[in-house]
């Protein structure tokens, strides 16, 4: 066949919908006949699902051609997609091709949402391609005979790969492709990303460094003109000593215009307990908006979210407030206008957020910037530049992933067993695990058999038997049970579902929050007033509740921090203030801010580093301006306060947003003494870290979830799940025995490699001294806070107060500094 006919019946297909397929579709089609593998790098919208899904169905057509007739049974092809939400849309893409050209294929999905019943099914038969995610798909690896399953399939597409990549989510899919490369060797592997900046690294750790797959694969960039428009809504009036407190609720009036004029639009928050608040302050302020606008963010039930999905494509709701849980994938024509709320504290989080406008080839993307403080207009200027010179970050890859190596290992000994002989050259060639070592390799074998050299005295922890013939197995089927059940624990918090007394699931919520709260408390949960009953087992009982006033949940994801490339963008244009003859409109508004500022300290330039000190009844505060992101200034202030009370007896408490951090101390610090000695060097950091930081109370509650992914720990079953304290206690004391008998057990040292390197991100760290050891620290004495000062001192006071007695504390603090 030409290549035309090969294409015929797609390029009819397109010509029937009254489409022309891009040139990236065609590449993308092109290369997969070839054989090759690859990574497809296009916008949200472009129409990457029939990139890959079509050259599927085509190599299928080719290579046999009486289908018909005579169509081959079993599953062809597996597309994961990190998010459930986006199964049923892929499906339906994916099905109404196949019926439309007449293929007769089925396409199943297989999710934690899937039936008993409808899995029952796919076990007798296999769909022809099987929509799934990673924990899924190890699921399906940790069943008998996994290998018959798997034997035929040609093709494997990682969606949405960015998301997963730099996540042990993406370790997973590293270590079931290395499996599946064996069992299938014909399979070609493709991801699809739309935003990220390592794109290159990204295909290596998806296809494996130095491997075949590598060698025989293509980059393949769309290249189209997506017009994204980027809008601030500039505040009339602001405060010259901006606060957060207010989550910018006070520019409500301003999104309600926006709402009415679009067909449909998406709300964005970057927690969910902003979400709550948004939904209940525009009904209760516009009642009529009652039916027409709605909430989605990932705990809230399924059968709602879903509700509320169809509802943006029916066009029956005008606004929706969410969180990350519409960012990917979801493909929803109707929606003409995004509105970002509080800055987004990255780029890339923003493009994908601006792609779900006008999310169709050609359409343009409109993205309102919502401040919810003064200064984050600095980050909706850095944000416009950034769009315009296409800038988006890096995602980091995990390395040595051990817990995630265990939990694989025993799946594969759950179902057929394996040989380490034939299993290690697999995980060696995997990003993840290219350097480990043998005696690693031979420490994990030791500890999945018989626990490692401290917990060989306690049978729960022999989990894998080795065999006569020397295969590794797990015989006894309780062991085999708990871990199917853990299989998923790659994923947050402990939570408590929330249930009607008279019955009706509502959502989950996480188990701290619902602990601080007694029967009789009312909280706003999924946009209603409810009342704590009382507490089951992991359920939260509740009833509706008419009191207006209720507390708003708070999820521990929610303290977002700002990315590398976030905080240099912001910085660039900070210190660009000064030189620039046009400044933006953001930065014309913040005009009063920066000349107040001025007066009372200075506006850094790129070759300054700021500090500000002042006292107050407080005492005495020190200011210091990084600008390099929360996470970053929570260990350098830790960092900072230790090395100076090296020099003299000092405590501090520390306060830090994503701008820069406060020492606050009862006595007066030498600022002179810490510029001398030079505390701002990467020099003695690790160690440094360690006694400042009390890293080893940080790696224990790391290793909490390091014992739940590698099976030291159980998480319940699914109608008794354990609590978190209990859990955490159960982590702690394996903790405490790896560190007293066994401190080079290779768990326990990930959980202090997992703290310096994700959890404090020591590498950010390191640079942002090395910039400020090449500034000029110029250190201004000044008399009261200042402009710059004042959102971190209102941070330090938010942990201490309400709301209420907040903002009348930060009314009184402006009044006075106005003065």
């Amino acid at each position: 066949m030409t290549k035309n006919e090969v294409f015929n019946p797609a390029l009819k297909w397109f010509k029937d919908q009254d489409w022309k397929p891009f040139p990236f579709q065609k590449n993308t089609w092109n290369a997969f006949l070839k054989g090759k593998n690859g990574l497809l790098n296009a916008p949200t919208g472009s129409g990457k699902t029939y990139a890959l899904w079509i050259p599927i169905v085509l190599d299928y057509m080719i290579n046999n051609p009486e289908f018909k007739t005579k169509p081959v049974k079993g599953l062809k092809a597996i597309w994961i997609t990190p998010l459930r939400a986006l199964s049923l849309e892929i499906k339906q893409a994916a099905q109404r091709f196949c019926d439309e050209i007449d293929v007769p294929f089925e396409v199943g999905i297989r999710t934690g949402d899937t039936s008993q019943k409808e899995r029952a099914a796919q076990k007798r038969k296999m769909p022809d391609l099987l929509i799934t995610t990673p924990e899924s798909l190890h699921l399906l690896l940790a069943s008998k005979e996994y290998d018959k399953t798997f034997k035929n399939v040609t093709a494997i597409v990682i969606d949405e790969w960015h998301e997963l990549l730099g996540s042990k989510r993406g370790v997973q899919i590293e270590l079931a492709l290395s499996r599946l490369k064996t069992i299938s060797p014909k399979m070609r592997i493709w991801g699809i990303s739309a935003t990220i900046g390592n794109l290159q690294q990204a295909m290596e750790v998806l296809l494996g460094p130095a491997s075949e797959a590598l060698e025989n694969s293509v980059l393949i960039k769309a290249n189209l003109k997506k017009k994204i428009t980027v809008k601030s809504i500039i505040p009339k009036k602001m405060e010259t000593f901006p606060w957060r407190g207010h989550l910018g609720l006070h520019l409500l009036d301003a999104v309600v215009p926006i709402i009415q004029k679009s067909k449909t639009t998406l709300l964005f928050t970057n927690t969910r307990a902003q979400c709550e608040i948004w939904f209940q302050a525009i009904l209760a302020k516009y009642p009529e908006f009652a039916g027409e606008i709605a909430m989605h963010h990932g705990s809230i039930n399924k059968e709602t979210r879903q509700w509320v999905e169809n509802a943006i494509r029916n066009e029956s709701l005008k606004a929706v407030f969410c969180t990350s849980s519409l960012d990917l994938g979801v493909d929803f024509a109707p929606v003409e206008t995004i509105v970002q709320i509080g800055g987004p504290k990255g780029v890339a989080r923003f493009m994908q957020r601006a792609g779900r406008s006008g999310h169709q080839p050609g359409k343009e993307s409109v993205i309102y910037f919502l401040p919810t403080h003064a200064i984050e207009l600095i980050e909706a200027a850095a944000l416009q530049k950034a769009v315009k010179q296409k800038v988006v970050e890096d995602r980091i890859p995990y390395l040595l992933s051990f817990d995630v190596l265990v939990q694989y290992l025993t799946t594969l000994a759950v179902s057929n067993g394996f040989y380490p002989e034939d299993i290690f050259p697999e995980i060696k060639s995997t990003f993840c695990f290219q350097t480990i070592t043998d005696n690693q390799w031979n420490e994990i074998l030791r500890f999945i058999t018989v626990g490692g050299e401290s917990l060989q005295s306690y049978d729960e922890f022999k989990k894998v038997e080795i065999e006569e013939d020397g295969k590794f197995k797990v015989n006894n089927r309780g062991v085999a049970m708990r871990h199917r059940l853990s299989i998923g624990t790659i994923v947050s918090d402990a939570v408590m579902t929330v249930k009607y007394i008279s019955g009706g699931f509502i959502g989950t919520i996480e188990e701290y929050f619902i602990s601080k709260l007694s029967p009789g408390d009312v909280f706003t949960f999924a946009g209603r007033n409810l009342e704590l009953f009382r507490i089951k087992q992991m359920q939260a009982l509740v009833k509706k509740s008419k009191q207006k006033t209720s507390k708003v949940p708070s999820w521990m994801g929610g303290r977002m921090t700002l990315s590398s490339q976030m905080s240099e963008l912001l910085r660039e244009e900070l210190y660009s203030f000064q030189v620039s003859l046009k400044p933006s409109p953001e930065m014309k508004a913040l005009q009063h801010i920066f000349t107040r500022q001025q007066k009372e300290s200075i506006v850094p330039s790129n070759k300054e580093f700021l500090v500000e000190t002042f006292k107050t009844r407080e005492g005495y505060h020190a200011i210091f301006y990084p600008f390099e992101g929360r996470f970053v200034h929570e260990a350098m202030g830790s960092l900072l306060a230790y090395r100076i009370s090296l020099l003299q007896p000092i405590t501090f408490s520390i306060a830090f947003n994503d701008y820069g951090f406060e020492l606050l101390s009862d006595k007066e610090i030498d600022m002179q003494q810490v510029i001398d000695n030079e505390l701002f060097t990467p020099q003695y950091l690790s160690e440094d870290l360690q006694k400042s930081l009390n890293a080893t109370e940080m790696a224990r509650r790391k290793f909490r979830d390091i014992a739940v992914i590698g099976g030291l720990v159980f998480t319940g079953y699914p109608d008794k799940v354990v609590k978190n304290k209990h859990l955490q206690s159960s982590s702690q004391l394996l903790f405490n025995v790896f560190r007293d008998f066994e401190p080079a057990n290779l768990l326990f040292q990930q959980a202090f490699r997992e703290t310096f390197e994700h959890t404090l991100e020591k590498g950010r760290l390191i640079q942002a001294l090395e910039r400020i050891e090449s500034q000029t620290i110029v250190w201004k004495k000044c008399e009261k806070p200042t402009p710059f000062s004042f959102p971190i001192i209102t941070d330090r006071l938010r942990e201490k107060l309400t709301s209420e007695k907040l903002q009348d504390r930060i009314k009184r603090m402006t009044l006075q500094l106005n003065k």
